[in-house]
C-alpha cells in the first residue's frame, strides 16, 4: 500500500467516524449541531491555529490543523445529510479551483513575479464571479464577518488596486485626515450625538488602518501586539498587588500609575 493509499484510508476512516457521530445511535451533542451552531467553533479553531503558529509550536499547530479540519468535515457531513454536497465534492471543487487559478503552473501562462501571480489570480476570480453572475465589484467577496480591522484593510487594498488611494510616499494628508477625524469626534461628543459619536469613531479607526497600511504595517497585528504588551504589564501590576497582601481598593490611581510605570521598565 502506497503512502497515498494509506492517506486515502485514513481520510475515509475520518469521514466514517463523523458519519457515525451524527447517526441515530451517535453522539447527542453532535446530532444537535447545525451549520449555524458551528460558526463560533469554526472561528475559534481558526484563531487557535493562528495562535499556535505565532507560538511556533509544531505539535500544537498539528493539533489545531486537525481541529480546524474537523469543522470542514462536520459541515460537509451536514450538507451530505441534506443532499447538498459532501466532502468529496469539496475536495474536487478546491482542486479544480487551484488548477484553474494557477495557469502559470498547470497551463501556458507565463509570470515573472509573485505580484504578477496575485494580479492574475484576482483577474481569474473576477471572471469567475462574472460567469457565475455574482457581484463583480472590486470589493466583492470580502467576508463581512472578518474582524473589522482586517476587513478595513482588505477594503482599502482592493480600492487601491484600481487607483482609489492616498498618494504614496506622502503621509502628510493621512495625518491631516487623522486629525480631522479626531476633531469631528470631539465635536460629536460635545453635541452629545450618540449615533454620530459611533460614526466618527468608525471613521477614526478606518483612517488609522489606512495610515498603518501606508506605513507598511498591518493595524490588526499592531493592535494585537499592543494588547499583548498591555496584558504583560497589567499582570505585573496584579502580581505586585497580590504580593503586597493588600486589596486593589487600597491602591490609589496614583499608586497604580506608579506600578504601571515600573512595569514599563521591568517588562
Amino acid at each position: 500500500m502506497t503512502d497515498r493509499d494509506k492517506l486515502g484510508k485514513k481520510l475515509a476512516n475520518l469521514l466514517d467516524v463523523m458519519e457515525k457521530l451524527r447517526a441515530p445511535e451517535g453522539c447527542p451533542w453532535d446530532r444537535e449541531q447545525t451549520m449555524e451552531s458551528l460558526k463560533p467553533y469554526i472561528i475559534e479553531e481558526a484563531y487557535e491555529l493562528v495562535e499556535a503558529i505565532d507560538r511556533e509550536d509544531l505539535q500544537e499547530i498539528e493539533e489545531e490543523c486537525g481541529d480546524l479540519l474537523l469543522q470542514v468535515v462536520f459541515v460537509s457531513q451536514l450538507a451530505k445529510e441534506n443532499k447538498a454536497f459532501d466532502f468529496d465534492s469539496v475536495i474536487e471543487r478546491l482542486t479544480s479551483k487551484l488548477i484553474r487559478r494557477h495557469p502559470h503552473v498547470f497551463g501556458s501562462v507565463e509570470v515573472d513575479s509573485s505580484d504578477a501571480v496575485r494580479k492574475n489570480w484576482e483577474k481569474i476570480k473576477k471572471e469567475e464571479r462574472k460567469e457565475g453572475r455574482k457581484d463583480t465589484s472590486v470589493l466583492a467577496g470580502i467576508p463581512k464577518k472578518l474582524p473589522a480591522l482586517i476587513r478595513a484593510l482588505q477594503i482599502q487594498e482592493r480600492a487601491a488596486k484600481v487607483g482609489f488611494d492616498w498618494p504614496h510616499g506622502d503621509l502628510a494628508p493621512l495625518f491631516d485626515k487623522l486629525q480631522e477625524e479626531v476633531e469631528e469626534l470631539k465635536e460629536a461628543k460635545e453635541k452629545g450625538e450618540d449615533s454620530k459619536i459611533e460614526e466618527e469613531l468608525g471613521d477614526l479607526l478606518f483612517i488609522v488602518v489606512n495610515l498603518a497600511r501606508h506605513l507598511g504595517k498591518d493595524a490588526e497585528i499592531c493592535l494585537q501586539k499592543a494588547n499583548d504588551k498591555f496584558t504583560k504589564r497589567f499582570k505585573f501590576i496584579e502580581e505586585t498587588v497580590e504580593k503586597s497582601g493588600k486589596r486593589w481598593s487600597d491602591f490609589s490611581l496614583e499608586d497604580l500609575e506608579a506600578l504601571w510605570q515600573r512595569s514599563k521598565v521591568d517588562i
